[in-house]
């Protein structure tokens, strides 16, 4: 189920910085519901480190983003939340994300009517004290290696920085949106998560054909899809018998008899390196 709205670090990474005039009357409060807009608000947390804050930044941290990016900030569907702050982030960058949104993204913006700046300070104050918690993640991985693994086992489904298929998701910024954890279940087991825009499904025409493929839009007479050859087609469902979702992603799982360990982490440092463009070429 999509939630309201979220915190991507992909997005924060990428969104390109607005300069917005924002003036505000001596003594004004910047905590209320209106502020953000025509008015001066902070540019840094001014609740970071208060424990009522961090609580209450918490339940609605679950409440509403932990749907795509997992009650403890660490993704799910969505990035990781909580290297925001060790890639240099600011904090007023990462506010000003959560407000306005991503557009052409599913993030929305946070409107101001019902939320507030102190909300979203808060949430911000309790991502930051988990991302204090996380440990940093080392890996005795060879880059170099996993490069030329992502080339031959991965690079016909999955683009970078523009070249590459297009059957999984782009990921040219995987590095900075996901955890080698959640990196290591989407390849080990990428049936347990599957993410919008990439369900498979199986269309049975009238002559019994069945085409497997990624359902990319649908509505009540037609549905289209990228079939495995990573041909878009369209179909009119009075032309289909039927339109079976599955629970199987397209994606294979990549036990330890196809990727060994070493395998395994010389690809999660390639990907690791991969943060947007000119990153990751070999």
């Amino acid at each position: 189920m999509k939630h309201r709205w979220s915190i991507p670090v992909v997005a924060v990474l990428w969104l390109i910085a607005q300069g917005i005039a924002l003036t505000q009357a001596p003594g004004a409060s910047t905590q209320n519901a209106g502020a953000g807009r025509g008015q001066t608000r902070d540019t840094k947390n001014p609740l970071e480190g208060n424990r009522d804050a961090i609580r209450n930044g918490g339940a609605m941290f679950r409440t509403r983003c932990a749907g795509c990016h997992g009650p403890d900030a660490r993704g799910d569907r969505g990035p990781d939340l909580t290297g925001l702050w060790a890639s240099g982030v600011s904090d007023d960058r990462i506010f000003e994300t959560v407000r306005e949104g991503v557009p052409g993204t599913d993030m929305p913006a946070a409107d101001p009517a019902r939320v507030s700046d102190r909300e979203i300070w808060q949430m911000l104050a309790y991502v930051r004290t988990v991302a204090a918690s996380t440990p940093t993640s080392t890996s005795a991985g060879n880059a170099d290696s996993g490069g030329r693994i992502f080339q031959a086992t991965c690079r016909t489904c999955h683009m970078v920085n523009g070249a590459g298929g297009q059957l999984g998701p782009d990921l040219s910024r995987i590095g900075s949106g996901r955890t080698r954890a959640a990196l290591t279940k989407k390849i080990r087991a990428p049936s347990d998560s599957i993410r919008p825009g990439y369900e498979p499904v199986t269309l049975v025409l009238r002559d019994g054909q069945r085409i497997r493929a990624v359902r990319k839009n649908e509505d009540e007479f037609s549905i289209q899809v990228m079939d495995l050859r990573q041909r878009v087609q369209g179909y009119a469902k009075a032309n289909l018998t039927e339109v079976a979702s599955d629970k199987q992603s397209v994606m294979p799982a990549y036990g330890s008899s196809q990727l060994s360990d070493g395998d395994l982490d010389d690809l999660l440092s390639y990907l690791a390196t991969l943060r947007g463009p000119d990153s990751g070429r070999r």
